[in-house]
């Protein structure tokens, strides 16, 4: 099962985002689609982190697909591009707790 981002994705909308997030990933989603995404910031990748914190928490993968290239490209700036693409069991120690 998945769910998609929307179309933008900001500090302003970041809460409700990610509430929304983890009701479908408690719900049993294991892919979030990023092809939505038109108006991003930082924020987004705050939000996607902690989404894939809480899939791993329940036991889960989230996996991260259609990330738009300028968001990769922000996520390589902050030396944290490694922890949306790796495999699950390696994406599960590599989250801060």
């Amino acid at each position: 099962m998945s769910f998609d981002t929307g179309a933008t994705l900001t500090h302003a909308t970041a809460t409700a985002a990610f509430e929304a997030g983890l009701a479908r990933i408690a719900a049993g989603a294991d892919q979030v689609d990023c092809a939505p995404l038109q108006q991003f910031d930082s924020s987004a990748l705050a939000v996607l982190l902690g989404w894939r914190r809480a899939a791993a928490a329940r036991g889960a993968h989230l996996e991260v697909i259609n990330l738009p290239a300028q968001l990769a490209s922000l996520a390589v700036a902050y030396g944290i591009d490694t922890l949306l693409q790796r495999s699950p069991a390696a994406t599960v120690a590599a989250i801060p707790h």
